[in-house]
């Protein structure tokens, strides 16, 4: 009787381990940059964004496009050994160079600023919430990671990658 008892308990023991070990925590990632872009793409707000993108780009590159010419003509001075004309033009670059600083000191401010905006659209967010619950739930996930805090992720496998599915599920594709 003991012998059964025993036998009974060590196969139980090994039923409950065997059961545990086959309960495996599944993770998912998603891109919820991608996600924001797929939702956003068509508002007014983002076009506005990337059009002040672009324009401080074409801006500053006009400003370093001047700057490069003052150092050229800088260099033939240099040559011809006209100092004084040198030295003016480096006062100009310098001066160039402190307006470019703060040129794109402020405009990535204002841009940052903007960017930081369109991410507390609560609306938005209560949205991908919301939807990433239901996915998860449906896909069996115990967790759902962001790879836009990608420090805590070294790697992950493309089939754990829910972000096409929870653009879908948003109606956005």
């Amino acid at each position: 009787m003991k012998k059964i008892f025993l036998l009974s308990s060590i196969l139980a023991f090994f039923v409950t381990v065997s059961a545990s070990a086959q309960q495996i925590t599944k993770f998912a990632v998603v891109d919820t940059a991608k996600v924001y872009q797929a939702y956003f793409r068509d508002s007014t707000p983002v076009r506005n964004y990337e059009n002040k993108k672009a324009d401080f780009q074409k801006e500053l590159d006009k400003l370093v496009a001047e700057l490069q010419r003052l150092n050229d003509k800088k260099i033939e001075q240099k040559r011809k050994g006209n100092d004084s004309e040198v030295l003016k033009i480096e006062a100009e670059i310098t001066k160039k160079t402190d307006y470019i600083n703060e040129y794109t000191k402020s405009k990535n401010i204002e841009l940052e600023s903007l960017k930081k905006s369109l991410k507390e659209n609560n609306k938005f967010y209560q949205e991908l919430y919301s939807t990433l619950e239901q996915v998860a739930e449906e896909g069996g996930y115990s967790m759902v990671l962001s790879l836009q805090d990608a420090n805590a992720v070294l790697w992950y496998s493309s089939s754990v990658d829910i972000t096409d599915q929870v653009i879908s599920k948003l109606g956005l594709k």
